[in-house]
C-alpha cells in the first residue's frame, strides 16, 4: 500500500514540478549554493564564512558515510551503522562491540580502529578547462578515456606533491564539469562511544525506511595526530534547544549516488537490467548470510555487519525499482528530454548535443551486455561477485599493484595512481581479522554464482573450479592461502612481480587466472560505456545550462554537499504524522510488540527507564534532500549548531534517487536532545555529554 502511494505522489510531483527545482530540492555544491533562493524564501544569508566553517567541520568516512567534528579535541559524530565497520573489526568472540556497544570513559580507553580513514574537504578548484582540453576532436572513446585519465592523474599528482593532501578530480554533471577536491586525511581514528546495536537499529528490518522511528543511531570517534587528540579549528557547537517544528535546517554530508540527470534510456536500463540483477544478487546474499548466522552466535557476530548492509541495500533497491516501474515517471522523463532535444535542435551552438541521447542509449546496450560479467569478475566497491572473498581481493590488489606501479602514473588504473596509493596501502595492510569459515562460505557462494551466470561449461568457470565443486574449491583456496599474514602482504607488495612469481599462493594464482578477462570487461565498461556517457552527458549539460543557467546542482558523487529544508511532519493514509517521536513512544512501541525481537529493548534501557524524561524527543523528520551516503550527516540550524543526526529516510524517500518531493518524503534524524538525554541517563556518559555541550 505504501509503495502504491509512493508511486501516486511521485507522479503528481513530476507532473507539476518546476523546471529547475521543486521545493527545497538540491544536493548543492559548497562552491555554488542557492544563495538567492535561501535569501528569498527563508531570509537566510549564506556567507562565505558560514560555508567554510560547515565545510571544514564535515567529515567523510572512507568506508561509506558522513560525520562531523563536534569538539575542538577531534571528537567526530556519526551513525552507529556507519561506525559498524570499525565495531565489527575490533570485536572478537569475547568482545562483541557491534552488538553490546562500547564506552571509553577515559582517553586512554579509546580503542583504535583497524583501518578507518576519514577525509575533510579543505579546498575546491575548477579544472574543467584543463581536463576537457586533453580530449582532442576525432579521438576514439578509448583514446579519449586514456587522455582524460592521464590529465586527471597529472592534476592529482601535482596537487598531492604540492599540498600533501589527498587530491581527487571529481566528475560533476556526468562530465559537464571537473573539480579538484583536496582532503585532509586522518588514519589514527579511535572509538569513543557506541550504544548497543539493538537500540541503534531498534525495530530492525521491519522498521527500516519507515516512520515513526525510535533509534539511537549514533556513534562517536576521535581523530588523533602524532599520538594526541587532533586540535580542530572548525567544529560544530551543540544546540541547546534542538530541532523545532517548522525550523529551517541544513544537512552537510556526502550523498553517494543519484540518477536525477539520467536519460530515459539509462533509467530504462536500471529498471529492466541493473536493478533486477542487483536485487537477484542481494537476495541471494541475504539468504546465505541468514543461514550462516543461524548456525551459532559466533557466526552471527562475524556476519552481522555485512548482513545489515545487504538487507539495507535490498530494501532500498526494492523502493527504487518501484519508482522506475511507474509509467507516469518515465512519461514525464520523456517530456523533459524532448524539451532539451528541442533546445539543442533549435540552437546551432548546441548542435554537438543533438545525438547525445542516442549515444547514451547505445552505451546502455553495451552496458546491459556486459554488466553480468563485469559484476562477476571485476565488480565495484564490494569486489568481484564471482569470487566473494576478502582474501581474493587482497590477492588481486597485490597482483595488479605489481603491474600498475611499473607503469607511468598517467596510465595506471585509477586506484593505483600516486595520489591514491596511501589509501590503498592503508587498506591492503589492515590488521582486520579474517575468518576462515566465513571466507569459505562467501567464496563458495561466489563461485556458485559464477557458474550459474556463465554456465558450468564456460572455460573460465572450469579453470576457476579446477575440477572441484564450489565448496571444495573454496576450502582448498582459503585453507591454502597465506595472505592473512600482513607481513607477507607487505613483502609481496614491495617485491613486485619477482616476489609474486616465487610465492605459489593458490589465491594469487586464481587472481592471475581471472585477471585478463576481468581487465578486458573493465576496459569495455570504461571506454565503451563510461567514456561515451561522459562525453554525451557533457553535451547535455550544456543544453541544461543554456535553459536553466547555473541554478542547478549535479547528481551525487559521494562528495560534500549542502541540503536544506524544514522540520515538519506529513500526511499519510489520511492521518497526520508528527515531526518528532519521544522516549515515551519508544517504550510504547516496544510494549505493543511484547518486547520481542526486533522490538526488544536492551536490559539497561529497561533498568533505567525511570531515570529518563520520557517527553524528550528521540527522532524527527525534515524535508532536506538526502540519499544513501548522507548517513551520519549533522542536521544544523541557521547558527550551524547541531540539532540532529541523519540516519535514514522514510519509505517515500526511496524515490529520491530519481526525483525529489517534499510532499511525504522525509529525512529521518536522531534529535540532539535525545542524544544528550541517553548519554547522561542511560549510559552515565556525562564526560562525553559535557564535551558535546561544552558543560563543566
Amino acid at each position: 500500500m505504501k509503495l502504491l502511494l509512493l508511486l501516486i505522489f511521485l507522479t503528481i510531483v513530476l507532473l507539476f514540478a518546476a523546471p529547475i527545482v521543486y521545493g527545497d530540492e538540491g544536493m548543492w555544491l559548497f562552491n555554488n549554493p542557492p544563495r538567492e533562493y535561501l535569501k528569498k524564501k527563508y531570509g537566510f544569508d549564506v556567507t562565505p564564512e558560514w560555508l567554510e566553517h560547515v565545510q571544514k567541520a564535515s567529515v567523510r568516512f572512507n568506508s561509506g558515510g558522513s560525520g562531523s567534528f563536534v569538539s575542538p579535541d577531534g571528537l567526530v559524530m556519526t551513525n552507529h551503522h556507519v561506525g559498524a565497520d570499525c565495531l565489527q573489526k575490533i570485536s572478537d568472540a569475547k568482545h562483541n562491540y557491534l552488538r553490546d556497544g562500547f564506552h571509553a570513559r577515559t582517553r586512554a580507553e579509546e580503542h583504535k580502529c583497524t583501518d578507518l580513514e576519514l577525509n575533510v574537504l579543505m579546498s575546491i578548484e575548477d579544472v574543467t578547462a584543463r581536463v576537457k582540453a586533453a580530449v582532442k576532436p576525432g579521438m576514439t572513446p578509448e583514446q579519449a578515456f586514456a587522455a582524460r585519465r592521464a590529465v586527471m592523474a597529472e592534476i592529482e599528482k601535482e596537487s598531492f606533491d604540492k599540498t600533501g593532501l589527498r587530491s581527487d578530480v571529481i566528475t560533476l554533471y556526468q562530465g559537464g564539469l571537473y573539480h579538484l577536491y583536496r582532503f585532509k586525511k586522518y588514519t589514527d581514528v579511535r572509538l569513543v562511544f557506541a550504544p548497543e546495536q539493538q537500540i541503534a537499529f531498534f525495530g530492525g528490518d521491519p522498521d527500516n525506511f519507515e516512520y515513526p522511528r525510535y533509534d539511537l543511531d549514533v556513534c562517536f570517534f576521535r581523530v588523533y595526530e602524532n599520538g594526541k587528540p587532533a586540535q580542530i579549528e572548525h567544529y560544530l557547537q551543540w544546540s541547546k534547544a534542538g530541532a523545532k517544528d517548522g525550523e529551517l535546517v541544513f544537512v552537510s554530508g556526502h550523498p553517494g549516488h543519484t540518477n536525477r540527470l539520467a536519460t530515459l534510456a539509462e533509467l530504462a536500463y536500471l529498471r529492466d537490467v541493473g536493478y533486477p540483477f542487483l536485487l537477484q544478487r542481494l537476495n541471494r546474499l541475504e539468504v546465505l548470510l541468514l543461514a550462516f548466522s543461524a548456525r551459532n552466535d559466533e557466526n552471527a557476530r562475524q556476519a552481522r555487519e555485512l548482513l545489515f548492509g545487504v538487507q539495507n541495500s535490498r530494501k532500498a533497491r526494492v523502493g527504487g525499482l518501484a519508482a522506475l516501474l511507474d509509467p507516469q515517471l518515465m512519461a514525464r522523463k520523456k517530456e523533459q528530454e524532448n524539451k532539451l532535444r528541442a533546445k539543442a535542435n533549435a540552437d546551432e551552438s548546441l548542435k554537438d548535443a543533438r545525438d547525445a541521447w542516442d549515444r547514451i542509449a547505445a552505451a546502455q546496450k553495451v552496458r546491459a551486455a556486459n554488466i553480468r560479467k563485469y559484476t562477476l569478475l571485476e565488480g565495484g566497491r564490494g569486489g568481484a561477485a564471482g569470487f566473494h572473498s576478502e582474501l581474493f581481493d587482497i590477492a588481486r590488489t597485490l597482483l595488479r599493484a605489481a603491474d600498475e606501479k611499473a607503469k607511468p602514473n598517467s596510465k595506471r588504473l585509477r586506484e593505483f595512481r600516486d595520489s591514491n596509493l596511501e589509501s590503498l596501502e592503508f587498506q591492503l595492510f589492515s590488521e582486520a581479522p579474517l575468518y576462515d569459515n566465513f571466507e569459505k562460505v562467501k567464496l563458495a557462494d561466489g563461485l556458485t554464482f559464477l557458474a550459474t551466470e556463465l554456465g558450468a561449461d564456460h572455460p573460465l568457470v572450469k579453470k576457476a573450479l579446477n575440477g572441484k565443486s564450489p565448496a571444495e574449491r573454496a576450502y582448498e583456496l582459503i585453507s591454502g592461502t597465506k595472505l592473512k599474514d600482513v607481513k607477507l602482504r607487505k613483502k609481496l607488495y614491495k617485491g613486485g612481480k619477482e616476489a609474486l612469481a616465487t610465492v605459489h599462493d593458490p589465491m594469487i594464482e586464481l587472481a592471475r587466472l581471472v585477471d585478463p578477462e576481468a581487465r578486458k570487461v573493465r576496459k569495455i565498461m570504461e571506454s565503451e560505456v563510461e567514456e561515451v556517457q561522459r562525453q554525451a552527458y557533457a553535451e547535455i549539460a550544456k543544453v541544461k545550462f543554456a535553459l536553466e543557467g547555473a541554478s542547478t546542482y549535479p547528481d551525487a558523487t559521494f562528495t560534500l554537499r549542502l541540503s536544506f529544508g524544514q522540520v515538519k511532519g506529513y500526511e499519510e493514509d489520511g492521518k497526520h504524522v508528527p515531526f518528532e517521536t519521544t522516549f515515551a513512544g519508544l517504550y510504547k512501541h516496544s510494549a505493543e510488540h511484547h518486547n520481542r525481537e526486533p522490538f526488544n529493548l536492551p536490559p539497561r534501557w529497561i533498568d533505567k527507564k525511570d531515570r529518563l524524561n520520557l517527553k524528550v524527543p528521540l527522532n524527527f523528520v525534515c524535508t532536506a534532500d538526502i540519499i544513501g551516503g548522507n548517513s551520519g550527516s549533522p542536521v544544523l540550524n541557521r547558527r550551524a549548531e547541531v540539532v540532529g543526526l541523519i540516519f535514514d529516510g522514510n519509505i517515500q524517500s526511496l524515490a529520491l534517487d530519481f526525483a525529489y518531493s517534499d510532499e511525504q518524503a522525509r529525512a529521518v534524524a536522531v534529535h540532539s536532545a535525545g542524544i544528550i538525554e541517553a548519554l547522561r541517563k542511560v549510559y552515565d556518559a556525562d564526560a562525553l555529554a559535557d564535551e558535546l555541550t561544552r558543560s563543566k
